[in-house]
């Protein structure tokens, strides 16, 4: 996994529609409930103050009814009126018969007059049901009126007497009206609307304190889901992208602002040999190779991003090209964070380009050698046919024979450089088998047996067992091998070792090493090891090398060396276990 030194903390931010919509969903409840609450203690005031007039008028009709048994007069029942009438919520106490002509009232000035009360007085009298109304008082407020029909015993024979003398008898002073009587009780209102404001702003002052926690619910519930939804989405966008990173072909390594390391994947660890996590929080300049200082602490981060090809050498003392890329990292506010440097590694491509440059200079190279080396062959012939004239025509004088016989030799062996010269120009013609690479190595490492022990050599070998057959030509790789074990020899002019391993590198290749403990190879020739002509021997032709590497390529392997001098040289080979 991508390796980070430390992470940052997000905040979800709510949108200002979420808020919007929210309270366009709970102002209109909390109005509903608002209303429906006042409505009901409306309905409640109501219920009360009828209940109380009720309890009024019963009063007021008992006593009346006490009064009537014992004889009563009417400015009895009309003080009786006007002591009910006292209480402090009481406005007036009122008794009319069916015409509305007030027969009692708590105001006795009003006596004898008419009580527009604009009601249906004839039924009420008859109707023992409470009915109430509101009406407008002199005070600018409202009375709630209770009335119904008032009921006391042999009422019809009252006199109800006015208190300055004047007396109204029912059946001698006025045309007698239809039966029954009508009893008001008007409630003063004050007290009981001062209580229900208040109860209606303390359902109000609620109702916004309710929406307010409704609402801080609502923003809360949407919070968290957007805060989930957020989380979830960035574990998403994380995941990707960690894994886009580690798994990536190519190095990433990223530097805080006081170049210390925070960040590396896999591809980085790999290429620069680091150990995993080892490295966090630790100084860059102290854990990459030192050539990539350069581009982890620029000395002008103006000039970032650019890109360079750079020649590193690791920790374990490995040699390797590497193609870098660096570039700044800012925040939004431009405040410098870091850089990130992305590289990867070159070697082998860098490798593979100098090969096919190799070949392309070699056939150019072949084409001519061809050419040449046929041009040379008949004057060699030639040359060769006066030198064997010349020994024997001179056969009787010992120096003249002798020149004669060195001539033919050398004549001989220019013939065998051109032959291999054009051997090495023209295409090989392979005969592919499938055999047993083990026998094939243990073949050639007989034929140089007696000149190892001659030379002090110790031969040793790590083949396995079996068949470990693969498509190759014998002859040609045989001449591999030998060119190889000779040249190996050569090396160790003062005795060593000669390495010989055989491994199954990956599923479809072979590989086999051939080490030696010689003098080495200088890192400048090594480039050119396998170019025609280049040795590094008196005696040596320089093209050994050249056709081992042509006849491993036309098996489709690759051949390669590393050399250290004064400690060896190592030669490797690839060959497919396969001829498709």
């Amino acid at each position: 996994m991508l390796r980070f030194r430390k992470s940052e903390k997000r905040f979800v931010v709510v949108s200002p529609l979420l808020i919007i919509g929210a309270v366009a969903i709970l102002v209109p409840v909390f109005i509903f409930m608002t209303m429906d609450a006042i409505n009901r203690q409306k309905e409640q005031t109501a219920r009360l103050l009828v209940e109380k007039g009720e309890a009024i008028i019963r009063s007021f009709e008992a006593g009346v009814r006490t009064g009537g048994g014992m004889h009563w007069g009417g400015f009895q029942l009309q003080k009786l009126l006007m002591e009910t009438a006292e209480q402090s919520d009481i406005d007036y106490l009122i008794v009319t018969d069916a015409n509305g002509m007030i027969l009692a009232d708590s105001d006795p000035l009003r006596i004898g007059t008419v009580y527009d009360a604009g009601l249906d007085l004839g039924k009420t009298a008859v109707s023992k049901t409470l009915s109430w109304r509101l009406i407008a008082n002199n005070q600018g407020g409202d009375t709630f009126e209770v009335y119904r029909g008032l009921s006391p015993t042999a009422a019809a024979g009252y006199e109800f007497a006015h208190p300055f003398g004047k007396s109204f008898a029912l059946s001698e002073k006025r045309t007698p009206s239809p039966p029954g009587l009508v009893v008001f009780a008007g409630l003063d209102m004050a007290p009981i609307e001062e209580a229900r404001k208040q109860d209606i702003s303390r359902t109000v002052w609620s109702a916004v304190l309710f929406l307010l926690i409704g609402l801080a619910g609502i923003v809360s519930l949407m919070l968290a889901h957007g805060y989930q939804a957020a989380r979830s989405s960035l574990a998403r966008i994380r995941v990707f992208s960690d894994s886009l990173v580690e798994n990536m072909p190519i190095g990433l390594v990223a530097v805080d602002a006081g170049g210390i390391l925070t960040a590396c994947n896999r591809a980085a660890e790999n290429i620069l040999r680091l150990g995993p996590g080892e490295y966090l929080g630790r100084q860059a300049a102290d854990v990459v190779p030192l050539e990539l200082n350069e581009f982890i602490m620029p000395g002008d981060r103006a000039s970032l991003p650019f890109d360079k090809e750079v020649i590193c050498t690791t920790s374990e003392g490995a040699t390797m090209t590497l193609e870098v890329v660096a570039a700044p990292l800012f925040e939004q506010a431009e405040s410098f964070l870091g850089i990130i440097v992305l590289f990867r590694d070159m070697t082998d491509i860098k490798r593979l380009e100098d090969e096919v440059e190799r070949g392309r200079r070699l056939a150019s190279l072949g084409g001519l050698a061809a050419g040449v080396a046929h041009e040379i062959r008949n004057p060699l012939s030639s040359i060769k046919g006066f030198a064997t004239h010349f020994r024997e025509r001179f056969s009787d004088v010992p120096e003249e024979r002798e020149a004669a016989e060195v001539m033919i030799r050398e004549v001989d062996r220019i013939n065998r450089v051109i032959t291999q010269l054009i051997e090495f120009a023209r295409p090989l013609k392979m005969k592919i088998v499938s055999v047993s690479l083990p026998v094939v190595i243990r073949h050639a490492l007989a034929l140089i047996e007696r000149e190892a022990a001659k030379r002090g050599v110790v031969v040793q070998t790590d083949i396995p067992e079996g068949k470990w057959e693969v498509p190759i030509d014998v002859d040609r790789m045989t001449q591999v091998f030998l060119n190889l074990f000779l040249n190996a020899l050569e090396a160790m002019e003062e005795g060593g070792t000669l390495r010989v391993t055989l491994f199954q590198q990956e599923e479809k290749a072979l590989r086999i090493t051939v080490a030696d403990t010689g003098i080495g190879i200088p890192e400048a020739d090594l480039l050119r090891v396998f170019d025609p002509y280049f040795t590094t021997r008196s005696a040596g032709t320089g093209l050994g090398l050249a056709i081992c590497h042509k006849i491993v390529e036309a098996h489709r392997g690759e051949i390669f060396m590393e050399s250290e001098p004064g400690k060896g040289t190592t030669v490797t080979l690839l060959l497919p276990v396969t001829d498709s």
